[in-house]
């Protein structure tokens, strides 16, 4: 039924869907491979990699000057590296010794890996029906019938909800872990496991194939010995990407890819078997400090034989053994985090003084950049579960083209900002869903405050939750916000959010009085603008210095 591909298939290149194939691991580049490293490479020869390919939701500008004082979580190790492979199309075409089979707790055919069951045959079926299903996050192996595999291996996927992400990480990475243990404990050697998720189970792509790719590595330091390929299959060229930017982070192929790789990592890569950390959990007791033991006390000569016992166990000789040191504890969570309560509180019960001035509430203390990066996380995988289609159609924010030097451009628009019509926190997701393509990169954003006076505003406190979820990558990356018409409030409210908020963020705010003075910066092809935006502009302005035509909405200046 099978034949061999007589040409190699190159990582990243056309999957091979047609079962009547088959694919050696000859034929899969491996992951140490000098010529898989080209998709690295950054297109301006830029050593420190673009970010397209390497995300970076945790930098800081102190964090990149500052990597080279840091240890490598995951150094470079050639060994494992020459384990590894990253090939598109499907896992049952490989020849291996087993294949991956995401699957439900039922094993059934319907829920399996689309098309494995169709090219193993109908016995792959009746063996799954007698193994009496599969719990979340276990495996259970199989015959392969006429697969070019030995051995079939289903796995369940967790489902996932924003609520309980750690327990849904710890499954999924259990997931892989019970597979490879599987391959070890069968006396098979290599595996081909497809992406462990779907649609269906609302798994975020990218989480999930950190989750992935850090748990196959934890197991390789282990038992390298017992596997000698492991090759990631993705069906999507959206999946192959995703791992040609995450692999580089765990499997690093020099010591370049390692020291980039320390400040692009996540802050939680789990434990030594890639598992989420929960503080929680975590015994936490300090070691014993190194003391030099005193000399004991003497016991005088007259004394008897049980006073001089009672002498040797006085509180002076025994603290030599019993260190307050070794009893105590470090601070667990919930203190911590009840100090932060308190903080919070007497921030909030305390002198405001943006409150006073009636911009809102900006009491609390500042996220770490973990805990930014977590918020953001968040948000948007519940915005990308959710149909915003209601939000979008209020054009309150949209994409524009590009700038004068080439920046995306996005444009918000104040006067459609209807509090009132308006459920705040789906437009915050809806915010954050729009937002992100452009915040990996330079952009911009327009801000058509022309009658925007006339609408209820939110406050300050509303606006530093908007940014804390956006993350360090949009303030880093945002180049200007460019405000049309300003008024007296709104610069007042600006002067606050610099001083209350972020001095970062809002001192790129540049103020534009006049259309023509927009379009300096941004060219008037590449906006979008509402026709009341051009009509306020000719009554604050009083027509001076420029004509609109009616029609085209073309701008020029008066003769």
């Amino acid at each position: 039924m099978y034949r061999t591909v007589a040409t190699a298939t190159t990582m990243g290149g056309v999957p091979t869907d047609n079962v009547d194939f088959v694919v050696t691991l000859v034929q899969v580049p491996r992951w140490s491979d000098a010529e898989s490293r080209s998709s690295l490479e950054y297109e301006n020869g830029d050593p420190s990699f673009s970010n397209s390919f390497f995300p970076d939701p945790l930098k800081s500008p102190e964090e990149e000057s500052s990597r080279n004082g840091m240890v490598s979580r995951f150094p470079v190790d050639h060994e494992i590296n020459s384990k590894i492979y990253l090939w598109r199309g499907q896992p049952w075409n490989l020849e291996v010794d087993a294949v991956v089979n995401s699957t439900n707790e039922n094993l059934e055919e319907a829920h399996s890996s689309p098309g494995l069951h169709a090219a193993a045959g109908p016995g792959l079926a009746e063996e799954c029906a007698t193994l009496g299903g599969c719990r979340t996050g276990m495996a259970k192996v199989t015959n392969a019938y006429d697969l070019p595999a030995r051995r079939v291996i289903h796995t369940v996927g967790p489902k996932y909800a924003v609520k309980y992400h750690t327990a849904a990480e710890n499954a999924l990475s259990h997931c892989y872990r019970s597979c490879l243990e599987l391959l070890i404990e069968n006396g098979l050697r290599s595996i081909a496991m497809g992406c462990i998720y779907t649609e269906a189970k609302n798994y975020p792509r990218e989480p999930a194939a950190h989750v992935a790719i850090r748990t196959v590595r934890r197991l390789l330091e282990k038992q390298k010995d017992e596997i000698t390929a492991v090759v990631f299959c993705t069906g999507t060229s959206s999946d192959t990407e995703i791992y040609k930017r995450l692999l580089p982070l765990y499997f690093p192929r020099d010591k370049h890819e390692e020291e980039v790789a320390i400040s692009k990592l996540p802050a939680d890569v789990g434990d030594e078997n890639g598992e989420t950390i929960i503080d929680e959990r975590k015994i936490r007791i300090k070691p014993l400090p190194k003391k030099a033991n005193p000399k004991p006390s003497e016991a005088p000569d007259e004394l008897p034989v049980s006073d001089v016992g009672l002498v040797r166990r006085n509180s002076s000789y025994l603290d030599t053994y019993l260190d307050p040191a070794f009893m105590s504890l470090i601070k667990d969570p919930d203190q911590r985090r009840q100090e932060q309560w308190e903080k919070t509180s007497q921030a909030q019960g305390g002198w405001n003084c943006a409150k006073l001035l009636g911009f809102g509430d900006l009491g609390g203390p500042p996220l770490s950049a973990a805990e930014e990066y977590s918020l953001h996380s968040r948000y948007i995988s519940k915005a990308n579960s959710l149909n915003l289609s209601e939000i979008a159609e209020m054009k309150i924010v949209y994409r524009g083209g590009v700038d004068s030097e080439g920046r995306p451009v996005m444009v918000v628009v104040g006067a459609h900002f209807l509090l009132r019509c308006l459920e705040l926190e789906r437009f915050v997701l809806y915010v954050v869903k729009e937002f992100e393509p452009l915040i990996q990169k330079p952009y911009t954003i327009v801000y058509l405050h022309s009658a925007a006076s006339l609408q209820i505003q939110p406050d300050l406190g509303w606006m530093r939750r908007l940014q804390q979820i956006l993350g360090r990558k949009h303030q880093h990356n945002l180049h200007a916000i460019y405000i049309l018409h300003p008024t007296f409030h709104l610069k007042a409210t600006i002067f606050a959010l610099q001083v209350f908020a972020d001095n970062v963020v809002w001192k790129k705010v540049v103020y534009v009085d006049r259309l023509l003075q927009l379009f300096r910066y941004v060219p008037r092809e590449q906006l979008t603008i509402p026709d009341f935006v051009f009509q306020h502009d000719l009554e604050v302005n009083g027509g001076k210095g420029l004509i609109v035509d009616p029609r085209t909405k073309y701008v020029y200046q008066r003769p």
